[in-house]
């Protein structure tokens, strides 16, 4: 969001460095009777926020896990193009289209999940000289 500009009032609205603020919008309207006064008197003179309606509730824009391993495997395939292995340090965030990927929490992990991947995802990890 630019200065001047509107506020997102749906989850997947504007993304910005990786976080989504129609998400967290969503989510302080409606948890607005969970805040401190001092924070919804803010989200309503700064930003303009107000609480959900009554009877009105927050929907969770959830990304599938298809969604969620193409993101991750784009990650890799851009660190290992540019460093030519995926040797990746536990705590490395890779940045693919401004969106900030926890590469190295995503691989630890998937090794120690490698019993359950499907050859498919192994293969497509194998090609980038994934070490299991």
């Amino acid at each position: 969001m630019q200065a001047g500009g509107t506020l997102p009032q749906a989850a997947g609205e504007v993304i910005v460095q990786g976080e989504d603020l129609g998400a967290w919008v969503t989510t302080q309207r409606a948890g607005w009777e969970k805040l401190l006064p001092a924070q919804q008197w803010l989200l309503e003179s700064v930003l303009g926020a107000e609480p959900l309606p009554e009877g009105e509730a927050a929907r969770p824009v959830r990304r599938s896990q298809e969604e969620r391993w193409a993101a991750n495997l784009a990650a890799a395939r851009q660190y290992h193009a540019r460093e030519g292995h995926l040797h990746v340090p536990r705590k490395h965030v890779e940045v693919v289209d401004g969106v900030e990927h926890k590469l190295g929490a995503f691989l630890d992990n998937t090794r120690r999940r490698a019993d359950r991947l499907s050859a498919e995802r192994h293969a497509e990890l194998d090609a980038l000289g994934m070490r299991w």
